[in-house]
């Protein structure tokens, strides 16, 4: 009986701590993401003088003005633009790569896979200069196809990296079968490989995605004229001085993240299997 009790304290006691951590966990990641939506709901002469959790009065203002009165939606189109050629060049260039690297035999096979992997370490911001010089030869500055072009340097690698895990897991036999039919390599990359890396597929969408909607410094440096920013770039322009348009600044930071999330949503299923698999696989 005692020993029973003892457990049964026991269970309880884990399922306490658990409860605990589990609240202190959602309270640090949620409550950014509540102030936003609350600052963004807010009138303006209540953003400072009300620090409540729950404001007392509601307005939508912030949305609108957001909406009509500046030009989010051309930042959001150009964001949008960069994006998806950004991420279906990394899917179909990425996947070409991972399958020459791990289904084809050339010389420096190895070499190339661990360089693809070393790209993809080098930080960001000790390649934006060299990658200026290159923009500026191929006459893409103030251009979202700069954009595109730098972004690939960073998305390919990783979609390489990812595919490469994938690949080398499905088993010869079934493509050695499929050319033994009269498949080309081409037939049995659609056909065979492609259809068993869909979890893969979809984290390199995901990820690429995402890398490509917040990236800000590139935008910073390669953009300067209005027509050409970026959601990330377009924001700051938002600032006037040293007046922070909190409202509306909290709108746009709102509506420019519902993409990815909603990309993520859609995705979730695959994405789960895909980053599970890869770490056992990879």
């Amino acid at each position: 009986m005692a020993i029973a009790m003892t457990r049964r304290q026991a269970r309880t006691t884990k399922s306490v701590f658990i409860g605990l951590g589990l609240l202190v966990f959602g309270i640090w990641t949620l409550t950014p993401l509540y102030w936003i939506v609350v600052t963004s709901i807010k009138p303006n002469l209540l953003i400072y003088r009300e620090p409540a959790l729950f404001p007392s009065e509601v307005t939508m203002d912030h949305y609108s003005f957001v909406l009509s009165k500046t030009p989010f939606l051309l930042y959001v189109r150009n964001s949008a633009l960069v994006t998806l050629a950004t991420t279906l060049a990394s899917i179909v260039v990425g996947t070409l790569a991972a399958y020459a690297i791990t289904r084809l035999h050339f010389k420096g096979r190895e070499w190339v896979a661990r360089s693809v992997v070393v790209t993809y370490l080098v930080p960001v911001s000790l390649l934006f200069i060299p990658m200026f010089q290159v923009i500026y030869s191929l006459g893409l500055m103030d251009n979202i196809l700069g954009l595109m072009v730098t972004y690939l340097t960073f998305t390919i690698p990783f979609a390489t990296w990812m595919m490469i895990g994938y690949f080398r897991n499905v088993p010869f036999e079934l493509e050695d079968a499929a050319l033994v039919d009269g498949c080309s390599r081409i037939q049995s990359l659609v056909l065979i490989m492609l259809p068993l890396a869909l979890p893969a597929l979809a984290v390199v969408a995901l990820f690429s995605f995402t890398l490509s909607w917040n990236e800000f410094l590139y935008a910073l440096v390669f953009i300067g004229s209005d027509s050409q920013k970026t959601l990330t770039l377009g924001l700051i322009g938002l600032v006037r001085g040293d007046t922070f348009p909190w409202g509306p600044m909290m709108a746009a930071s709102l509506l420019g993240a519902l993409p990815p999330v909603l990309v993520y949503i859609i995705s979730q299923k695959w994405v789960v299997s895909g980053l599970s698999a890869g770490s056992v696989k990879g």
